[in-house]
């Protein structure tokens, strides 16, 4: 399996920002004492690649620096140089992943799941959506026949539904804190709206009677998995309660139905912002450990079952 990178791409923000960008270095650091063979530096995605789920005059607009401050406002994010850089490296992570798990089944990025951003705007920490684009580039280069998207990330997948409605090929789900963000959704094909304050058993419950239809429905060659750690009880933007015991079995769950399936897998870390920010970084941790694991990289620890 290959593992990517993009924590060498700095996000340059200003004192204060809320948005927790160390946890990619953190995350990429303690990967690096388990698993440093299989890692990479992210390629950035080329324009043509993004052009596959975003419209011209918005990647020209990002990759050019003449976003308008309200669309600035939207994604959260202030325009850099460095910015435009990092949205590409974490497209291009989330292609080269896609890549390498349909030929070896398994393939991480260790950013993406930026599964706010729509065809024609970014929102929500969002600037281009990685998932969106790699399943799309997959589909029109063959490589893929079905696709299903199981995004877990506690806010619900706005962006890739709306992109993905028109491509009957991609089925997308999402399980999601119904009275988070964003609150002007578009459908998944498959939405499941949790209260807040949602546990594991409740979770897990939920997980465990979708999946098998999900695999029904969709028959997918190819799986995006959104291992959003923001579920957890200790996320500041979160509203669930799940445990990171919790967590780590959703998780095991997700890669051994696609290992059942017989499905190639991409894992993207989405959203974590846990207080203090190494609990999330925690949490990824151990969702890379289990897919190096499940999918054969190094050795199973009983410890994780």
């Amino acid at each position: 399996m290959r593992i990517y990178r993009t924590d060498a791409f700095p996000l340059p923000l200003p004192p204060g920002h809320r948005f927790p960008a160390e946890k990619y270095r953190l995350l990429a650091e303690r990967v690096a004492t388990f698993a440093p063979e299989w890692m990479e530096t992210a390629p950035a995605a080329t324009r043509h690649e993004l052009l596959h789920a975003h419209s011209p005059a918005y990647v020209d607009a990002v990759l050019s620096g003449s976003l308008d401050s309200r669309a600035q406002r939207e994604i959260g994010l202030p325009w850099s140089p460095e910015l435009a850089e990092r949205s590409c490296r974490s497209v291009g992570a989330t292609i080269a992943a896609s890549r390498a798990a349909l030929l070896e089944d398994c393939g991480v990025n260790l950013a993406g799941g930026t599964h706010h951003a729509a065809a024609a705007r970014g929102s929500g920490f969002c600037v281009f959506n990685d998932v969106a684009v790699a399943a799309m580039l997959m589909l029109a280069e063959a490589r893929a026949r079905s696709v299903l998207v199981v995004d877990l990330d506690v806010h619900q997948g706005d962006g890739t539904a709306a992109i993905a409605a028109g491509e009957p090929r991609i089925f997308t789900f999402s399980i999601h804190g119904a009275r988070n963000y964003p609150f002007d959704r578009t459908d998944s094909d498959w939405d499941i709206d949790l209260p807040d304050g949602t546990g594991d058993d409740a979770y897990l419950d939920a997980l465990q009677g979708a999946l098998p239809e999900l695999f029904a429905r969709a028959r997918p060659d190819l799986v995006y998995y959104l291992a959003g750690a923001d579920p957890y009880h200790g996320d500041r933007l979160g509203r669930l309660a799940l445990s990171r015991q919790g967590l780590a079995r959703r998780d095991r769950m997700v890669m051994e139905a696609c290992r059942g399936q017989d499905a190639a897998l991409v894992v993207c870390m989405a959203g974590g912002y846990a207080v203090p920010i190494t609990d999330t970084v925690t949490i990824q941790v151990e969702t890379v450990r289990l897919a190096c694991e499940i999918f054969g990289a190094i050795p199973t620890n009983p410890a994780c079952r």
